[in-house]
């Protein structure tokens, strides 16, 4: 493609333009950058500055990619991206603990869950090493578990703010430009229209993470798609750094796609416990009313209602359940089954509450636990960065690109990728 200049300070012409400033649109520029050196690459933004949603509410965990099914995008993603990060890490002197992380489990039907994230992890390709009751106390003295753990010595803790600020500094350093209290309204043809004046565009690209949905549907993709908010909940503690050494995570419900309460380390060695998944009433209920959004909140209640009377994925449990976790008592308790000794009083307060945009398929009334990537020609929307996204972000920046340009080359000679099996895959020919 090629550059055009601008015609008045409220207009622009750009080959490339990335709609949010988050974890996804941060490094799909950076490598639409590293791709195409000449492109004129522009991100526009809705908040001040970036990382202001999930990416920088985010717990820091780099996962090593063992809880997910080997035809997963996310397998491979989590995978690729633990190494991919912690190297992007390291050449750019971020700071990141490698705390690793134990797996442990409350009783005997629980170890069964141990037995299949380890023939995971071994499809997968990631390490996971089996931890008798000795071994796990060398690992953390403190750490209870039902005869043996896991322990994945992949897992690591990073600054999610201090990455976001290092990507944007070198998109900006590599010509990327960003614009930022800029909201995307609506489009004609390759024109957007913000509140800040008209961007013409030669493609562009939906990173757009709570929002993603709405843009996605004005472009005619991911029409059976809609976006249900989850609050995610942190609660630090403040006692001391040393009571708790490294990650320790419950056996997961695999049915649904929240890890359940547990100790997360983060980068300079502080120990939090959550989060919850709480079934919020609008895109960003963060707290009390703020950003209040009546149409929002009649839609995504309607949908909460009827998951809860269809009981969809066991909504009403799950739903009640993180309720629960409101009170300061019972969220503390959970955590308390992991470990053999911890000062209930040693907590602080909860910490600032992030909102995990959760794609729900609305003629099946699931929760899409896997990457759903929809586009053309002309348009390429990410629908569901799912969990853990700030840990594939890299990987999968790459697969965004690869979509781009195989959308873009003509008919004839696109690959052909109809003997390809990939996991909710629903990318527009």
């Amino acid at each position: 493609m090629k550059s055009g200049g601008e015609k008045g300070s409220r207009y622009k012409k750009v080959d490339y333009l990335i709609i949010g400033a988050g974890i996804m649109g941060l490094t799909i520029a950076r490598e639409l950058r590293r791709r195409e050196p000449s492109a004129s690459i522009c991100v526009i933004e809705k908040e001040t500055q970036i990382a202001m949603h999930a990416s920088g509410r985010n717990s820091g965990v780099l996962h090593a990619g063992f809880y997910y099914s080997a035809d997963s995008l996310k397998a491979r993603f989590t995978r690729d991206g633990n190494r991919a990060m912690t190297r992007y890490c390291e050449e750019n002197g971020l700071k990141i603990n490698r705390c690793g992380k134990l797996i442990v489990a409350a009783n005997e039907a629980e170890l069964e869950g141990l037995e299949e994230l380890k023939r995971r992890g071994d499809a997968n390709g990631v390490e996971l090493v089996w931890m008798d009751e000795e071994q796990v106390r060398s690992v953390d003295p403190n750490v209870s578990t039902f005869r043996k753990a896991l322990y994945s010595p992949s897992t690591s803790s990073v600054d999610p703010v201090e990455v976001c600020q290092q990507l944007k500094w070198e998109n900006s350093h590599n010509n990327v430009e960003f614009r930022f209290n800029t909201v995307y309204l609506k489009h004609q043809d390759n024109r957007a229209t913000t509140n800040r004046g008209i961007i013409e565009y030669g493609y562009l690209v939906n990173a757009a993470g709570l929002y993603a949905d709405k843009i996605a549907h004005r472009y005619g993709f991911g029409k059976k798609y809609t976006i249900i908010p989850f609050k995610g909940i942190y609660l630090k503690y403040a006692k001391n750094k040393t009571d708790v050494r490294t990650n320790v995570y419950p056996v997961p419900n695999l049915g649904n796609p929240f890890l359940g309460v547990h100790f997360t380390k983060t980068v300079d060695d502080s120990v939090k416990i959550g989060p919850t998944a709480i079934p919020a009433l609008w895109r960003e209920n963060y707290a009390g009313l703020q950003r209040f959004k009546l149409g929002e909140f009649v839609q995504i209640v309607y949908y909460e209602a009827k998951l809860l009377w269809k009981n969809a994925f066991h909504f009403r449990s799950l739903a009640f359940a993180e309720l629960r976790k409101i009170s300061k008592k019972n969220f503390i308790g959970l955590s308390l089954r992991m470990v053999k000794e911890l000062d209930a009083g040693g907590f602080g307060s909860f910490l600032r509450p992030g909102i995990r945009a959760q794609l729900l398929n609305k003629e099946t009334l699931e929760l899409v636990q896997d990457f759903v990537l929809e586009g053309d020609s002309r348009s390429m929307h990410v629908l569901n960065a799912v969990s853990p996204a700030f840990t594939c972000s890299l990987p999968f920046a790459e697969y965004v690109a690869d979509e781009i340009a195989r959308q873009q080359a003509p008919a004839a000679v696109r690959p052909d990728r109809s003997n390809v099996k990939i996991y909710k895959r629903s990318v527009g020919t």
